[in-house]
């Protein structure tokens, strides 16, 4: 009875066709800890069913946002275009990691940061193939879509990237798209990435993290991005990246006369099959520093990931 009238009380959410990303700026930029490339990818499908207006076309604030959500597996299969079956083993994988794994999220005014927990509630169900959450209050206030301070994709946007730091630079990007270029600090993209104490030489930083990604965005998007180095003395301080604009139109609805942004993105390009292989195995290697760490079931993360690749609809 409680639920229900909750529920009732709760405004009419009216969805999108296509999953989407909202997330702060904060967020967007925060350190997310010991995910790897499949608990992130969860982590982004749950935060995909947050998202929505209400009946008058507004964005909803955090205490109207449902934080009680289920993903299947046939829904991440489906998005992800990864094997059904090793679906189910990262949802499972991923429900574990949601509980244990807080956000780091920097106060700079105060050379500081917050700790934020994922999750208050995780669920796994093998017999029907999904996970059930609960978003902590802590994290709700930066999933909201407040103008102007949070960021926004198409979740299909990052279903092609083999690698979490592909994934996570593209999501840098997208806060200054208007701009056409982003300037990072090498301290600020070491957090972004959460690589810890890995990668120390900066050579192999660039190398493995976003030296990696630019290739595979610019495989996948027509989005010209690149980067120079900004030193000071003889070391790289900090990173500056360069990339094709989102183009944004303002179109007026004629019979309602309401206004919205429509956002243009650089043109998804369709690869060839035959360098799918070749562009497999690259991902592989760039993924093997973060994934491994000596830890045998690490290893087997990887691969799995990698076949499903090979054989998509292999079952």
């Amino acid at each position: 009875m409680i639920q229900l009238m909750i529920k009732n009380l709760l405004p009419q959410i009216l969805k999108s066709k296509t999953p989407k990303v909202y997330k702060s700026k904060k967020l967007n930029k925060a350190n997310f800890g010991d995910f790897n490339f499949s608990d992130y990818k969860v982590f982004l499908h749950l935060v995909s069913k947050i998202g929505g207006v209400d009946k008058y076309g507004k964005y909803l604030q955090p205490e109207q946002m449902q934080r009680n959500h289920v993903l299947t597996a046939s829904e991440f299969s489906k998005i992800f275009n990864i094997n059904i079956h090793n679906s189910y083993g990262f949802l499972k994988q991923a429900v574990d990691k949601l509980m244990k794994t807080d956000i780091r999220i920097e106060k700079p005014e105060e050379k500081g940061y917050w700790r934020i927990n994922v999750c208050s509630q995780a669920e796994y169900n093998e017999d029907k193939g999904n996970i059930k959450i609960q978003f902590t209050d802590s994290i709700m206030p930066y999933l909201a879509q407040a103008k102007e301070k949070f960021i926004l994709y198409n979740l299909k946007e990052i279903a092609n990237f083999g690698s979490l730091y592909t994934t996570r630079l593209y999501e840098l990007v997208q806060e200054f798209q208007d701009t056409g270029y982003m300037v990072k600090s090498v301290v600020q993209l070491r957090e972004a990435f959460a690589v810890g104490n890995s990668f120390k030489l900066y050579s192999d930083f660039k190398k493995r993290t976003f030296g990696h990604a630019c290739e595979e965005i610019n495989s996948n998007y027509a989005m010209g991005l690149r980067f120079e180095e900004i030193k000071e003395g003889r070391k790289v301080a900090a990173v500056k990246f360069f990339f094709k604009k989102t183009k944004i139109h303002k179109v007026t609805h004629q019979h309602t006369g309401v206004s919205k942004n429509v956002y243009i993105k650089p043109e998804f390009l369709n690869k060839p099959k035959k360098n799918r292989t070749k562009k497999i195995v690259s991902d592989l290697e760039n993924q093997l520093p973060k994934s491994l760490n000596n830890d045998p079931k690490s290893m087997k993360d990887v691969m799995s990931s990698f076949l499903t690749k090979l054989f998509p609809n292999k079952k």
